[in-house]
């Protein structure tokens, strides 16, 4: 038996089988009507888990199982490939792991499916990482998340049957204090690594199993519309925001049509042109300024020397005009400040914005722009354009930025420390 084992250690040290990263995302969710592709802190619900296992690096492909066609363009926008699940598998009272065996029916070539949940927002890739060495390194059959709990728990009884209840894990005469208890492993259900030859035999967990600790603040779930507030607060604090570091981020870029005003010209009898600007988005570019960062407004569009003037004297930036190439504009500003893309921010609304928010190291887009725009950008905004997303956009990279120095803080201590 020990020779067996360590031949089989052996074999997986150099695991050749194919890992899939499968994510469940019905249409029908019973508590938040769309609940995956909802907007969390400006990234689709779903966003966040894709992100986190595409950056992962451990998987051949990524996939969302799904049936619907708004969630299944979600998906691809951020990079998924979808499986469109029959409607067998797509009750109410559908398992997911019926949907799992299913997917991997159709895709036998797998050899390893991780099934991530959808509501999971503050899983990162070094969480994947870790975990799926229990199965390539050391022949485990099965590996999921768990967290550590420290609830104490009471046995239920039926009401006005006058029956006592006792405790279930704990001895009420000698309360533990709690860091004196270890507390309990609790399955969060962030992720369920399996292999193929249990799912066959129709199981999620069995043969040899592990577990993977995760810290309680990277443990979310959403169920419901409650939890909504909470989890965008954790997860401004604890997500996972893409391989790119926010704290150097020294230039933000903005369209001045459709973010930083509404799109509207008014024009008066004596034709002169006027628009209407937001005093919140002033305040955020303010912000920005105070924090180093440099702004420069965009206007594809003519519009007349004296408005464009009082604009950039009002907003305390410059106004570039007629900017028919944004690409090479923006491409042109990098060269002659020595910037690269990872310290550019982006707040673009239209297709001709397209790849300066795919490449810009954060970029967004107000919530009321076209869907070309809203499919490539890495933060859409809640407010609308001229109603104060530049200072939202600006909130979120300041936000990001002082994550980003808190955490290089810490790590200087922890390398100070050890």
């Amino acid at each position: 038996e020990i020779a067996a084992n360590i031949a089989r250690l052996k074999v997986n040290s150099e695991d050749s089988r194919y890992i899939a990263a499968l994510i469940l995302a019905r249409g029908g969710s019973k508590g938040i009507p769309l609940k995956n592709i909802k907007m969390l802190a400006g990234v689709p619900l779903i966003g966040w888990v894709i992100r986190a296992a595409l950056d992962s690096g451990v998987f051949d492909s990524v996939w969302v199982s799904t049936d619907h066609d708004e969630i299944e363009r979600v998906a691809r926008a951020w990079g998924a490939e979808v499986h469109r699940r029959s409607p067998g598998v797509s009750k109410d009272s559908s398992s997911s792991l019926e949907t799992i065996q299913e997917f991997s029916r159709l895709n036998p070539d797998f050899g390893v499916i991780c099934n991530i949940q959808a509501t999971s927002p503050c899983l990162h890739p070094h969480h994947l990482k870790e975990a799926v060495e229990f199965i390539t390194k050391e022949g485990f059959d099965s590996v999921f998340s768990v967290v550590r709990r420290h609830h104490f728990r009471w046995q239920e009884v039926e009401k006005g049957d006058g029956q006592c209840t006792k405790a279930l894990n704990l001895n009420p005469v000698c309360r533990p204090r709690r860091q004196d208890w270890a507390g309990e492993l609790c399955e969060n259900g962030s992720f369920y690594f399996t292999t193929k030859e249990l799912l066959e035999k129709g199981f999620l967990q069995s043969g040899k199993m592990k577990y993977f600790e995760m810290k309680p603040e990277y443990s979310v779930d959403i169920d419901v519309d409650i939890d909504w507030p909470v989890a965008e607060q954790r997860v401004l604090r604890f997500g996972y925001f893409g391989k790119d570091k926010p704290e150097v981020v020294r230039l933000l870029l903005c369209n001045v049509s459709g973010c930083l005003t509404d799109g509207q010209i008014y024009i008066s009898a004596k034709g002169e042109e006027m628009v209407s600007i937001n005093t919140r988005d002033q305040a955020g570019i303010d912000m920005l300024k105070k924090e180093a960062v440099k702004v420069i407004l965009i206007e594809k569009d003519p519009i007349t020397k004296a408005l464009a003037d009082k604009l950039s004297q009002r907003m305390g930036c410059p106004l570039l005009q007629k900017v028919d190439d944004k690409l090479k504009k923006v491409q042109e500003l990098m060269k002659e400040k020595k910037m690269e893309w990872k310290e550019v921010a982006y707040l673009g609304n239209d297709e001709a914005d397209i790849k300066c928010l795919e490449l810009a190291g954060l970029s967004g887009v107000p919530m009321d722009a076209p869907t070309v725009a809203l499919n490539h950008a890495k933060y859409i905004c809640r407010n609308a354009a001229g109603r104060g997303a530049v200072r939202e956009f600006a909130e979120h990279i300041l936000l990001l930025k002082k994550k980003a120095k808190s955490q290089m803080e810490q790590d200087r201590i922890c390398r100070n420390t050890f």
